[in-house]
């Protein structure tokens, strides 16, 4: 396989050596796909422990099923709706579940203080900024930005965009960060 194969190549290519005997491949395809899955589970707003559990139940059930799914190239739109409804429900569990005592909901994105100490001023900028943009170019810049290769028919499905929008949309949300940073004095280029 070429070093440029796509995301979703390279991932189709792994699957069907999987259903063919190779227990090996479901290593290299959970290797290769967990971030794109572990952006999609914290795209909804998930929690760690949420998002973790939510990835590991769309491999679960993606062992279960890989015979049904009848095209390999849509294995990764496969994975990307699962975490997603896994997420989904997920979270609604906890909603029910944990009803806080002032009754004012839990912010589910909320860093603990060891990730806001580990954090340096230049991240904590970044993302103050990045949280600044709407949730279209957040999610978009997410599952790009941790893609070696984005698969942009499997990012065109996992966000419910025309592929042809993905790229001019990921030069508008880049160019109004950059816009943001440069204006702001705490950063430095």
């Amino acid at each position: 396989m070429t070093a440029t194969a796509s995301l979703g190549a390279q991932a189709a290519s792994s699957f069907v050596a999987y259903r063919a005997g190779d227990r090996d491949q479901l290593r290299t395809l959970v290797a290769l796909l967990t971030p794109l899955l572990w952006h999609t589970a914290r795209a909804q707003r998930a929690p760690q422990q949420i998002a973790e559990d939510a990835i590991q139940t769309a491999w679960l059930r993606l062992v279960d099923a890989s015979d049904a799914i009848a095209d390999p190239k849509g294995v990764v739109s496969w994975l990307v709706i699962t975490v997603k409804r896994e997420t989904w429900r997920l979270m609604r569990l906890a909603a029910r579940e944990a009803v806080p005592e002032t009754g004012v909901p839990e912010a589910v994105d909320e860093l603990t203080p060891e990730e806001i100490s580990v954090r340096t001023d230049q991240q904590q900028v970044l993302w103050r900024h990045v949280s600044e943009l709407s949730e279209r170019c957040r999610a978009l810049l997410r599952v790009i930005a941790f893609a070696a290769t984005p698969d942009y028919a499997g990012v065109a499905a996992s966000l419910g965009m025309p592929i042809g929008s993905i790229g001019p949309t990921r030069g508008r949300c880049l160019a109004k960060l950059r816009a943001a940073l440069v204006t702001d004095p705490s950063w430095e280029a």
